[in-house]
């Protein structure tokens, strides 16, 4: 495989080309569809280049890294928006709740999706998978598999690190705990992890492993595509942090791996929503779903599309089998929760 940064670097320049950053298309113009995201416009880009070689319409994009259901939501009826999207279940349930999704029933979805990555009422559609996973010491870690119940094991008091458990990355992980255990022993667990913190909650899930490397701590939370942005990238301090560290996906006690998603949403006033059920449909192809898998290091939401290799030498993702729908019921409830216990302070 090429070298990652370098494909990454290439597909943000051909950005450029393809799609128009800030200004979407008429809601007029025929042979478009105009897609918000706030992911990176270079894991994209070739993928939307490719859709309008194969479609011959035309993809414009505006990126930002927050805001764009709000903004939608603002432009109302008129909003050019006919696609968004994003990252987390907690923002693709926010399109939910703001009234910017419409129903997309699509059997192509239902094939390419399995149902616990889409919405029971067709509002919004997984397209990659991310695992939350820990980190471990190379050096101080011997354990070759942890479950989630037993990071509030006292064995690692003071060895933990982890960024803000208000981040929507740490509440999904709660509101899969509830769906799990309930509120009271997920309440039991928060203390017991806070307890085992070696500093409050802090940084992005790279600065875990930084603190790894410098010893600040043993183990540590973070999603499988961080590991292989720094392992493969360019920058020479994050490739430490990334090679000072294992990869363990953990799993719940009698269960799989906790899962979150990126995914997509066909937007309520979409302006072309026939070509945006095209693109939503392509982006599950077996073409696109390698896009996810070779450049952001994510795992494919469809089933038998080969995962990146470094991503496979972390061990075979067995997710849990709750449903992504389930855990984003449970969200505002693991917000009161982690902020009950303090776990941040």
């Amino acid at each position: 495989m090429p070298n990652a940064s370098f494909v990454r670097r290439s597909l943000l320049a051909a950005l450029a080309g393809c799609a128009m950053l800030g200004a979407a298309a008429p809601a007029s113009a025929q042979g478009v569809v105009n897609v918000y995201t706030n992911r990176e416009p270079g894991l994209y880009s070739a993928t939307l280049d490719e859709f309008t070689k194969a479609t011959g319409i035309k993809v414009n994009a505006i990126f930002s890294e927050q805001g764009l259901a709000e903004r939608i939501r603002a432009e109302g009826a008129n909003s050019p928006a006919d696609v968004l999207i994003t990252v987390d279940i907690g923002r693709l349930q926010e399109a939910v709740d703001l009234g910017i999704a419409q129903p997309l029933q699509s059997k192509e979805l239902q094939q390419n999706i399995p149902a616990q990555f889409r919405d029971p009422d067709g509002l919004w559609h997984a397209l990659s998978l991310r695992a939350r996973t820990v980190y471990a010491s190379k050096d101080r870690v011997t354990d070759k598999a942890i479950t989630y119940e037993g990071l509030a094991d006292p064995k690692w008091k003071g060895k933990i690190c982890t960024r803000s458990f208000q981040h929507q990355y740490n509440i999904a992980l709660v509101a899969a705990f509830i769906v799990k255990h309930g509120e009271a022993k997920t309440e039991e667990w928060l203390r017991g992890v806070k307890a085992n913190l070696a500093k409050r909650p802090s940084g992005g899930d790279r600065d875990v492993a930084k603190d790894i490397l410098a010893g600040v701590c043993d183990i540590g939370l973070g999603n499988q595509y961080y590991v292989g942005l720094m392992r493969e990238g360019q920058n020479a301090d994050q490739k430490k942090w990334g090679e000072a560290i294992n990869v363990i996906l953990p799993t719940f006690e009698n269960g799989g791996t906790h899962i979150n998603v990126s995914g997509a949403v066909l937007t309520k006033n979409a302006p072309n929503r026939e070509n945006a059920v095209k693109l939503i449909e392509y982006m599950t192809t077996p073409e696109a779903q390698r896009v996810f898998a070779d450049i952001n290091y994510e795992y494919p939401v469809r089933p038998g599309i080969p995962v990146n290799k470094l991503v496979a030498s972390f061990g075979d993702l067995k997710p849990d089998s709750m449903t992504v729908a389930e855990l984003a019921k449970m969200r505002g409830k693991a917000a009161e929760l982690v902020d009950k216990v303090g776990v941040d302070r």
